[in-house]
């Protein structure tokens, strides 16, 4: 009953339009009510904790960063230089989708700043060398997902903080299968460019290249900046969102000189404006976090999936089942925030590496992305390339579908992760 009561309200109140921070609070109210533990302070306190949280600084920074980096011309130069490496080969505007995606990843955080950043630069011109809109669009759409993945991630960091497990040790993690998916994207996008009568550009000359890398150096030294320092234990993640914020700032208006000191304002306005939506969306989740804990829902959940415990392998592929209906209906950071307290008792007394697993979690979650209806990247790619969300959503399936098969392959085969992840952990 204490289940139905607390889904049956979120989904009603999410089926009547409430925004999902609301929908949230509104789920937790009821369930205080069901619970006879209503009380507005309590509710009020969990609200004000659930964002005093130091590791969850790097949200706000890792957003002011990805900003700087649009705006500043990092994106761009990074795809010019992919575009200089491997523009000339069949479908490369494709290979060159991934390989910026990659870098960009490894730069915000996010899969929507990505995907922006992605579609108004590469769908043009995709187009104008006549791949096919829909299928450009999808691949752009499904290389977003790295987003989240590669780190600095911010849904890593949210799982960290809601799951209360190392952050630093999910992003040395996630490297690896970040860079899986990207490799299945690029074989998939091989497979169906193959047919296609594209006419490539002329190679670049070696000349040609260094320049762009020459360009990109700036950019392309930020990930390393902060991967080295996390391993090498220089700064946490939330003092490495800092550095990304700072070092951003310095390319862009010493080096590149494209961000003036008047464009600084609407730049952080911007960052603080969604900046506050996932704040408060966190704050008002940690409402149902400690009711889901007082109502002892975890148990509950326990002993429904009681058939799987035995098996470690058949356990996570129940629950990336799971996530993955929850993330058709649902956008990646409630998703992460609703389902981690309830999943997280069930995972550690089946045995599972916690990293491990939320290394997957936040994959499957990150495809949800991309999952229709919902599918916020699917959104954000029509709007930007003027296309339909049809046409988006048909051009994402084959890319979709192999990053369903890489997330599973993982299940199938932990040591894919949980072997790399101590090799970069040390």
């Amino acid at each position: 009953m204490t289940i139905l009561v607390f889904v049956g309200s979120l989904l009603l109140a999410m089926a009547m339009g409430i925004p999902i921070a609301f929908a949230l609070l509104a789920s937790g109210v009821a369930l205080m009510w069901h619970l006879d533990l209503f009380d507005a302070q309590i509710l009020a306190q969990n609200v004000i904790g659930g964002a005093d949280s130091f590791p969850l600084l790097a949200v706000p920074f890792f957003m002011l960063a990805g900003e700087i980096m649009n705006v500043g011309g990092l994106s761009k130069r990074i795809v010019d230089f992919a575009l200089a490496v491997v523009g000339h080969v069949k479908g490369g505007l494709g290979y060159v989708t991934i390989m910026a995606g990659c870098l960009l990843s490894a730069l915000s955080g996010s899969a929507v700043a990505d995907a922006a950043a992605l579609t108004a630069l590469l769908l043009p011109m995709m187009v104008k060398a006549g791949h096919d809109k829909p299928r450009a669009a999808g691949l752009i759409a499904a290389t977003g997902v790295i987003g989240p993945v590669i780190p600095p991630s911010i849904g890593l960091v949210i799982f960290g903080v809601a799951a209360n497990v190392s952050i630093s040790k999910l992003f040395l993690a996630a490297i690896v299968p970040g860079l899986m998916i990207g490799a299945a994207l690029w074989l998939t996008w091989a497979w169906l460019v193959r047919r296609e009568k594209i006419v490539p550009p002329p190679r670049k000359s070696s000349a040609e290249i260094f320049a762009t890398f020459r360009k990109a150096i700036w950019a392309l030294m930020l990930p390393v900046i902060i991967l080295v320092g996390l391993r090498m234990g220089v700064f946490t993640p939330t003092e490495a969102a800092v550095v990304a914020a700072v070092y951003a700032l310095f390319v862009s208006t010493v080096i590149y000189r494209e961000i003036t000191w008047r464009d600084l304002h609407a730049i952080f306005v911007s960052a603080a404006k969604t900046s506050a939506i996932v704040m408060f969306l966190i704050a008002a989740a940690m409402v149902s976090a400690w009711l889901i804990t007082v109502a002892d829902l975890p148990s509950k959940i326990v002993g429904l999936l009681e058939p799987f415990m035995g098996n470690q392998i058949l356990l996570m592929i129940a629950i990336m089942v799971i996530v993955m209906i929850v993330g058709t209906a649902m956008d990646m950071t409630p998703t992460i925030l609703i389902l981690t307290p309830v999943l997280m008792p069930v995972v550690k007394a089946a045995g599972i590496d916690p990293v491990y697993f939320g290394v997957l979690f936040i994959i499957n979650n990150s495809i949800g992305l991309v999952t229709p209806p919902v599918g916020t990247v699917l959104n954000v790619v029509a709007g930007v390339g003027k296309i339909s969300m049809d046409d988006v959503t048909r051009g994402v399936v084959p890319f979709m579908i192999a990053e369903f098969a890489i997330l599973f392959v993982m299940v199938a085969f932990p040591q894919l992760v949980i072997a790399p992840a101590r090799w970069f952990g040390g």
